[in-house]
């Protein structure tokens, strides 16, 4: 496999017309649903701004934890407008466009779920994630075992779950991001659930101190 045609998919059209129609499913079962809402529920911060990137109908976000701002970037419409934590939806293809549509410094944190394995140039889009969240700020990126054949990328259906944790953190490395780690769960009759955290470059500004 050469570098170029690890990235390729079997299906090569837009993927606007893969996710035209929408898909009111779980692409994961409910131990690995709750594996994820115990991590976002660790690392997010509560009452801070939150990037909901490759958005679906479901954001697995802590019920009883509040966030002042949950946007929510994804392929389809509907399945963003059925979502009750998004407080903004945007239908954006970042496989056609892989910069993001916000300021610099816009959220606390990012996190993208089961949807990692779909980016075809993966580095310029978290190298934009990184532009898009504050310095310090977490992006938590979860998968599992479970894909889209026709959609997910050469390499990643090459790999087990072992090589998807270090793909997941050379992407994350390779695009700037620091104190990356991961996160695996114990093997049980379930479906997995993986994690690769690391946080945004850059060190959070001090505190503004009077003068006396």
């Amino acid at each position: 496999m050469t570098e170029a045609s690890a990235f390729d998919r079997y299906d090569q059209a837009p993927d606007e017309l893969f996710y035209r129609e929408p898909r009111f499913v779980e692409h994961i079962d409910e131990t690995a649903i709750a594996d994820v809402v115990g991590i976002h529920r660790e690392r997010l911060p509560a009452g801070g701004a939150i990037l909901d990137l490759m958005s679906s109908w479901v954001s697995h976000l802590p019920d009883d934890v509040a966030y002042a701002r949950v946007v929510g970037l994804g392929m389809n419409a509907a399945e963003l407008a059925r979502n009750p934590r998004l407080t903004e939806r945007i239908v954006h293809d970042l496989n056609a466009s892989p910069a993001l549509p916000f300021p610099d410094a816009s959220f606390d944190a990012a996190m993208i779920c089961v949807s990692i394995q779909y980016l075809t140039d993966p580095f310029a889009v978290l190298r934009d994630l990184a532009r898009v969240v504050r310095a310090g700020g977490p992006a938590i990126v979860t998968f599992s075992n479970r894909c889209f054949p026709t959609k997910a990328i050469a390499i990643w259906q090459a790999l087990n779950d072992a090589g998807h944790l270090k793909l997941v953190s050379h992407y994350l490395e390779t695009a700037g991001w620091e104190e990356i780690e991961s996160i695996a769960s114990p093997e049980r009759n379930a479906d997995p659930l993986y994690a690769v955290i690391a946080a945004a470059p850059g060190s959070p500004s001090p505190p503004a101190t009077r003068g006396r």
